[in-house]
């Protein structure tokens, strides 16, 4: 406990940068993953094989991955560059496939009914699929959330600093009270952010609430969700229909 009293300001200064990296990656791994799953939903001859090819990268070993990515871009190993670039590889493999098949599970009536009153396949997307598609999406989200702040340790293997340091410097010393700070610092960073994200998911789904009672969803009641949430939107485009005619 003494050796985390005395060194508070490095493991604070720790913990801002294993958050930047973490958030920089998240924002990158759902701005490809979000139009990838678009495209691959949309391209149904070629997409397993896309989906398959994409997730593949996954399978590929984090260490090897701080090798190989330094080659193909031509940063340095230790570089915050490699770090964001690796683990955003990681977050585009598990998330995309989720996307398609959130988009996948979008009522056809809805799209059809969007598709007739005039919508673009890209407004359509945008202002019809995202919105229903969000939660399942969100879940998905959450998952990477989780994966990447714990990636994000093992950068301090090739020397890029994170709450994995306290890792290796605490083995490296025998300072378990040093291992235990990382460890304890990392699991608070993931709680915070998927948090974050479950508010974040309350406040643009608001449909999705359901109430609960011993702990329990009703799976009646998130059937009545799911089917009121395409009505409402059905009766927002009907609506932007009659706006159009006056």
């Amino acid at each position: 406990m003494r050796w985390v009293t005395n060194h508070l300001g490095w493991i604070a200064e720790l913990t801002w940068i294993h958050l930047m990296y973490s958030l920089a990656a998240l924002i990158l791994s759902l701005a490809i993953a979000l139009p990838l799953g678009w495209l691959a939903n949309r391209w149904r001859l070629g997409r397993e094989a896309m989906l398959a090819l994409v997730g593949a990268i996954y399978a590929i070993p984090s260490l090897p991955m701080f090798i190989v990515i330094p080659l193909l871009t031509g940063t340095p190993i230790r570089s915050s560059m490699t770090m964001v670039v690796v683990l955003s590889a990681y977050g585009v493999a598990l998330l995309t496939r989720t996307v398609a098949d959130a988009y996948d599970a979008v009522s056809g009536d809805v799209r059809r009914q969007a598709t007739a009153l005039g919508y673009s396949p890209l407004r359509r997307a945008l202002t019809v699929d995202l919105p229903l598609a969000g939660p399942m999406i969100l879940a998905g989200f959450r998952v990477v959330i989780v994966s990447t702040v714990s990636l994000v340790t093992v950068g301090a293997v090739v020397g890029i600093q994170s709450l994995g340091s306290l890792f290796t410097d605490g083995f490296q010393r025998g300072i378990v009270a040093e291992v235990v700070a990382g460890l304890v610092m990392t699991l608070v960073l993931a709680l915070m952010l998927d948090g974050l994200a479950v508010l974040a998911g309350r406040v643009l789904f608001p449909w999705t609430r359901v109430d609960r009672v011993s702990g329990r969803r009703d799976s009646a009641e998130s059937a009545a969700n799911t089917n009121g949430t395409h009505e409402a939107v059905g009766d927002h485009l009907q609506g932007a229909e009659v706006a159009g005619a006056r």
